[in-house]
């Protein structure tokens, strides 16, 4: 297999306009709607059974408390797990990193609120006994099993979310993070029989308990189904083996992997997929890869950057090993398309899913225009197939090789000196009213995106996805 095979021709067609960027905000709005009508249910209930009557004095008052806090946080914690749980009729409508920004923004609350809940159960039944917290602490843990498993669940859920604090994540290995977040099924299963066993709000009431065991299996089924079976099943089904791994640059491969019925896949180029390479080393690590060629029958290919040992081992892989693949995963594909210009913009390993776009994409001569940044052209990845893609279909490819300039610029130094949003708009003059796809670092898409701003590009035009963990 050589990187010169033909390319797969792109769309025919694809559908434009606003009404197309409305439609998918609608579906946006609808799956928010589901999980804000769930939270609004469980307070609903709460109300329907006379909680609030029953507060007489402060132990009443802090029952009551406890009660509210434990339903909304569970509820919450489960629309949390979800939201990561890489689902695809939420990951088509917000993309991974959206969705895990939403994941991390509930954390902290979901942790005030059980801790909330926790807190206002241990002081009422202390005022009750007439124990002093740590006495009550011990006496409720010790009286039952549930009681035990939940407050261990307490103790999983915080260090998960301290892990989460971007301090703290800073110095853990992606392999560590996920391990660590692993515990978070842990605690909610350790939580979850105290619920049915000790909880008012649930045992011996038949709407009540519907509704939570409902709950509870559709959102395990959704973990289950998507982030651990249908990965194995896609395994055996297609049969995805290494096919080759070929050099792109000195620190990029290209990995080919073939299998059978690739026509089936479903994936669209600019999407991604959990890559996990069966091998003695490497089995129990998942690393998130762009397809870097559009989906085909004959292949999938991803092209890999050494950015540490474990990527590094990834670019010499043996022909015919098992691989497994979690996805295709993102919503950085032509869907968010609603222009007829588009312009890609990519840096460095970023070139990936920007040049499957390009492959893939609907469009007439002139349409399109790819702006590359990179270090060496010649020493950047795929950077002879944009420019054999851009000579085929009629592209214009731009090349911006160099050091950066000015100190918030992501262009290269310039003689004119002109600022970033004027050289874009002399590079790509239709840039205010394309659609426009940008992959590369977090901190260089932050700055594109700013420029892009300040040439006229509407944010709503403006495409991104990072692998958010």
């Amino acid at each position: 297999m050589t990187t010169n095979a033909p390319f797969s021709p792109p769309r025919t067609r694809v559908r434009l306009g606003e009404r197309k960027a409305l439609r998918m905000a609608r579906g946006r709005d609808a799956v928010q709607s589901l999980a804000w009508l769930s939270v609004i249910a469980v307070v609903a209930m709460f109300l329907a059974d006379g909680a609030i009557a029953t507060i007489t004095d402060i132990p009443t008052a802090l029952g009551a408390t406890s009660r509210l806090t434990a339903l909304v946080g569970t509820d919450l914690l489960l629309i949390q797990m979800l939201l990561v749980a890489r689902v695809p009729w939420i990951d088509r409508r917000f993309g991974l990193d959206k969705a895990t920004s939403a994941h991390k923004a509930l954390g902290k609350p979901i942790l005030y609120i059980i801790l909330a809940h926790f807190l206002a159960s241990l002081i009422q039944f202390s005022l009750l006994d007439g124990k002093n917290l740590w006495a009550e602490f011990v006496s409720l843990s010790l009286s039952t099993n549930d009681l035990l498993l939940s407050a261990i669940g307490l103790a999983l859920m915080i260090l998960v979310v301290i892990t989460s604090i971007n301090f703290a994540r800073r110095k853990l290995s992606y392999e560590a993070w996920y391990l660590v977040h692993l515990l978070a099924y842990g605690s909610v299963l350790a939580a979850v029989p105290h619920q049915f066993s000790t909880g008012s709000d649930i045992a011996g009431k038949p709407l009540q308990t519907l509704f939570w065991v409902s709950l509870y299996i559709f959102v395990a089924g959704n973990i289950i189904w998507f982030r651990f079976l249908a990965p194995i099943a896609a395994m055996f089904y297609f049969d995805f083996r290494v096919k080759a791994c070929i050099a792109e640059s000195s620190d990029s491969t290209s990995l080919y992997i073939t299998g059978k019925r690739l026509q089936k896949l479903g994936a669209e180029a600019g999407q991604f997929y959990i890559v996990r390479v069966l091998t003695g080393k490497q089995w129990w690590r998942a690393h998130p890869f762009s397809l870097s060629a559009a989906p085909n029958s004959r292949f999938i290919r991803f092209t890999i950057g050494v950015r540490g040992d474990d990527t590094a081992m990834m670019q010499h892989i043996k022909p015919g090993t098992r691989v497994i693949l979690e996805g295709p995963y993102g919503a950085f594909t032509e869907e968010l398309r609603t222009k007829e210009k588009v312009t890609l913009i990519a840096a460095g390993i970023g070139a990936p899913p920007i040049r499957a776009l390009a492959e893939s994409m609907a469009a007439r001569p002139g349409d399109i225009s790819i702006i590359y940044r990179v270090r060496n052209e010649g020493d950047a990845p795929l950077v002879s197939e944009l420019r054999e893609l851009a000579k085929t279909r009629g592209f214009n490819l731009t090349l911006l090789e160099g050091s950066r300039g000015a100190a918030h610029s992501w262009m290269p130094a310039h003689a004119e000196n002109l600022p970033d949003h004027a050289r874009l708009s002399l590079i790509a003059p239709w840039i205010s009213e394309s659609d426009v796809y940008i992959c590369g670092p977090a901190a260089w898409t932050h700055t594109v995106t700013k420029s892009l701003l300040r040439a006229g590009t509407p944010q709503n035009q403006i495409h991104a996805e990072e692998f958010a963990w």
